[in-house]
């Protein structure tokens, strides 16, 4: 029996208020703009981050997918990190259905992408070359650990793409995280984002969907691939209005999911076999490296012990989320005592 689900934030369950609003929403019909309760969202999300407007999308992959295909043309170059989830976990789909080529630079420790390599990657090139059109920066960082990137840090980046006219994008699935994390606004995290997608299924505890926010009429041509795609929905406000509730309720706790994160990240440094760098911990993100080969066994064995986290050769995570409470964390760190003092590896 499974007791504590640290996989990820994806597994969190809506709130009674979210059912409660669900079911209780007023209704319409997105596809012809006259949901009330779509709008709503949208129309919340584009205030919060600073945007024009706003178009809910059934995904996270969606949100990033829609907003290039958006902003770049076939045989366009998109420019992005080694680390990025658009890269590493999306299956490719701006290359298949964009004909979009993805040039990855290299992410530094926390995520960062070097601005003088952008520039040159960037700068105008021949007839041989795919023209560079939008630069993708992500925040959180996911596979660097949660990072949270700061405004100075984003505008550096954003800064040396806009030097060669690049557009940027930002994945900002867990962006709430990192405006909490930071005690920021979202809108500042935002600022020199033509657009940016956050999902309403992780942090946020909602059900499904995310949203991308931006330019009028960039949002309208991102409606246009949604609807290619088949992510236009039709009465999408029972969706929709778990995501108002969230982004009214969900946003302030998610100190909790930052502290049971680093709670587990602290016990996890003082375990044998266990190698993590705590300055990574910085929001609801726990990265850490087991030896190689064991990550399957310890996984297994944590599913045994009531704990389910994702399995890897050696690199493995802990997502504190909603639903998740101290107490939870105490089952997974004793859980996890319990498996590394028995899983044979050398020390």
């Amino acid at each position: 029996m499974i007791r504590v689900d640290l996989r990820s934030d994806t597994v969190s369950q809506p709130s009674p208020e979210m059912r409660k609003a669900m079911y209780e929403a007023e209704l319409g019909d997105d596809v012809y703009g006259d949901d009330p309760t779509t709008n709503a969202l949208e129309a919340k999300a584009a205030e919060m981050l600073g945007k024009e407007a706003a178009v809910i999308v059934t995904s996270g992959t969606q949100s990033n997918l829609v907003a290039l295909l958006a902003q770049a043309g076939r045989g366009d170059t998109v420019l992005l990190g080694t680390k990025s989830h658009i890269l590493n976990a999306e299956a490719g789909g701006t290359s298949a259905l964009g004909g979009i080529v993805l040039m990855p630079i290299q992410n530094d420790e926390r995520g960062l992408l070097d601005p003088d390599v952008i520039k040159l990657a960037a700068a105008p090139r021949d007839h041989h070359k795919a023209p560079v059109t939008v630069l993708c920066v992500e925040n959180t960082q996911n596979a660097a650990g949660g990072t949270a990137l700061s405004p100075e840090e984003i505008k550096v980046m954003a800064d040396a793409g806009r030097q060669h006219g690049l557009r940027v994008h930002m994945d900002g699935a867990r962006i709430f995280n990192a405006a909490v994390a930071l005690e920021t606004p979202a809108s500042e995290l935002a600022a020199d984002a033509d657009t940016v997608g956050f999902c309403l299924s992780k942090g946020l505890a909602c059900p499904i969907g995310s949203v991308l926010c931006g330019d009028a009429d960039v949002i309208q041509e991102a409606r246009r691939w949604r609807k290619m795609l088949g992510g236009a929905m039709r009465q999408v406000g029972v969706i929709a209005a778990a995501g108002v509730v969230a982004l009214d309720t969900m946003i302030d706790r998610m100190v909790d999911d930052h502290a049971n994160a680093r709670k587990l990240a602290v016990a996890l440094a003082e375990m044998p076999g266990i190698d993590i760098d705590l300055t990574t911990v910085e929001t609801n993100i726990v990265r850490f490296s087991v030896p190689a080969h064991t990550g399957m066994e310890i996984a297994g064995r944590l599913k045994e012990e009531g704990v389910y986290i994702n399995g890897g050769d050696s690199d493995l995570r802990f997502v504190p989320h909603y639903g998740i409470d101290s107490e939870d964390v105490d089952i997974a760190i004793n859980a996890m005592n319990k498996v590394m003092a028995e899983v044979p590896v050398e020390r």
